[in-house]
């Protein structure tokens, strides 16, 4: 773990206990987001001395919550953002989305998911986080994060994983690609003001989405 000033994301983590109630809702979680996603099939596992071991489960609820919450900000970027900004060009998105009566944008969406996963379970946590931020608190502050955001870069369909100590827990951590889903992620990026990078093209990965799971 690094010495470096952590987020308050990460400040948030480090400051809880994890109690069995929670970590029972969390394979509860894991659970409901259905046996596809949690490594039910051949894609999910891996081979170690001729055998097919099954991933750890902390590895296994990462994986599904990128899942949902990747599909979910998908859809609402195409059929809600892009529909209704720039097809019927009937309402736009913005950061500023509740004093200007807007919609809010793709990523504040998943940001707000974030933070009602946080309340309602202590052992779980996702972070939005970029080499190229727009609000600097959403840069990498830890290790993992710093490495984690680098790799998607370079290997986009694979996550990069490990593990970590927040104050007296220990986090399986996995970070995986963010990538321009639609036009409204690209234009957001591109025409900021306070965006390091201009030049996002659909497709491009913009940052990366970190899904930490308390180790059990």
């Amino acid at each position: 773990m690094t010495d470096a000033p952590i987020s308050m994301f990460t400040r948030r983590i480090a400051a809880r206990s994890v109690s069995p109630h929670s970590r029972a809702r969390a394979v509860a979680v894991a659970a409901a987001l259905g046996a596809a996603a949690l490594g039910g099939g051949c894609a999910n596992r891996r081979a170690v001395g001729g055998t097919t071991e099954e991933p750890a489960v902390e590895r296994r609820i990462a994986d599904a919550m990128y899942a949902v919450l990747s599909a979910d900000r998908a859809t609402y970027a195409r059929e809600v953002v892009d529909r209704l900004q720039n097809q019927d060009k009937v309402l736009r998105a913005g950061e500023h989305f509740r004093d200007e009566k807007l919609l809010p944008l793709p990523a504040q969406m998943l940001r707000m998911a974030a933070e009602e996963i946080r309340k309602q379970h202590h052992d779980l946590a996702v972070a939005l986080l970029s080499e190229w931020p727009i609000n600097r608190q959403n840069a990498a502050h830890t290790d993992i994060e710093r490495a984690g955001l680098r790799a998607v870069v370079e290997h986009p369909d694979r996550p990069y994983t490990g593990e970590e100590v927040l104050g007296k827990q220990r986090f399986f951590t996995a970070v995986y690609a963010d990538k321009a889903v639609s036009n409204a992620c690209v234009d957001c990026h591109n025409k900021h003001e306070d965006s390091p990078r201009h030049d996002f093209k659909s497709g491009d990965v913009l940052g990366g989405v970190v899904i930490r799971v308390a180790k059990m």
